[in-house]
């Protein structure tokens, strides 16, 4: 008994910390990752190992991060599809997005933008509205594939607004806004960093954006879904977002120390510029309101899910 004792009084941290990115390196998970893993570990003593695992929208590595020993040497890069979208998803996931996690920060959230070619014939979000409902099922939507925001955000507009898209999976956000350029689909969903410097270069429109409020960025002047004033649209909100978790069961006082250093750290100017140059608007929520962010998420997208009928294996 006198290891595990020792063992159990000696200062955290004591040894590296593993953070599984679950998702492949390069993406914003990843960066997030590596940019805030390098400050943490200066300010926390020891050494941060970043680990890719990603698969299945981000299900393989938070299944394998929900295993990991609840000791505080183990953390999750997760974002809205593993916390959020594919428990309603997935019929046999391997982890509760709610109940294997204890929420450590939310970095930030990622408004969604609709655009559409810059030679479209939809002027506004009612326009292409109006001749959605007046031809069920003709316009098409483009995203970066099944069960991503993109498509989900196209799912809940259809639903709200009570029209009906065809939906164009691809393989990534590149293709699939080539094709809207081009004209060949519709319109599509995308965060403002993919969009955003196609619509400045003038070769998209957008229409509306996704948040609760107009950006105050180069998009001030593109209205929200709300602003459209098609029936059922008030209160539409789509943000993407990234977060840190650790597996439920982690001692409080450790995430409460990861999280008071993570906000030292995101409130650098540094850190500020680089986050909002990543698209993102940062996050000062604490890991209780994470949660509960984390909880109307899944119950949204259930709900568009169920009523869009998706299910991928």
């Amino acid at each position: 008994m006198a290891p595990a004792a020792f063992s159990q009084a000696a200062p955290w941290p004591s040894k590296p910390i593993n953070y599984l990115v679950a998702f492949p390196a390069g993406g914003t998970t990843d960066i997030l990752a590596r940019v805030v893993s390098q400050k943490l570990g200066a300010a926390l003593g020891t050494t941060l190992v970043i680990e890719n695992k990603g698969g299945a929208g981000g299900s393989v590595g938070s299944e394998i991060a929900a295993r990991a020993p609840a000791d505080g040497y183990n953390l999750l890069g997760g974002t809205i599809s593993s916390h959020a979208i594919n428990v309603s998803l997935y019929p046999k996931l391997g982890y509760d997005p709610i109940k294997s996690f204890t929420p450590v920060y939310l970095y930030g959230t990622n408004p969604v933008v609709l655009v559409v070619a810059a030679n479209s014939p939809y002027k506004t979000l009612k326009d292409l509205l109006t001749a959605a409902k007046a031809n069920p099922g003709k316009l098409s939507g483009a995203s970066a594939g099944n069960g991503t925001s993109q498509h989900l955000a196209q799912e809940l507009l259809a639903f709200k607004g009570d029209v009906k898209f065809t939906h164009v999976p691809y393989k990534g956000s590149a293709p699939a806004i080539q094709d809207v350029m081009s004209g060949q689909v519709d319109f599509m969903f995308d965060t403002t960093v993919v969009a955003g410097a196609h619509i400045q270069s003038g070769k998209l429109r957008a229409l509306a954006v996704t948040s609760a409020k107009r950006l105050s960025d180069a998009l001030t002047d593109v209205p929200t879904v709300a602003e459209s004033g098609w029936p059922g649209t008030a209160g539409f909100e789509v943000v993407s977002w990234q977060a840190l978790f650790a597996p439920a069961g982690t001692p409080k006082p450790i995430v409460d120390k990861l999280h008071a250093e993570i906000l030292k750290i995101i409130q650098t100017p540094e850190m500020q510029e680089r986050i909002k140059g990543l698209g993102m608007q940062p996050s000062t929520l604490t890991p209780e309101q994470v949660q509960a962010f984390q909880k109307a998420e899944i119950e949204k997208w259930a709900q568009v899910i169920k009523a869009a009928n998706i299910k991928l294996d």
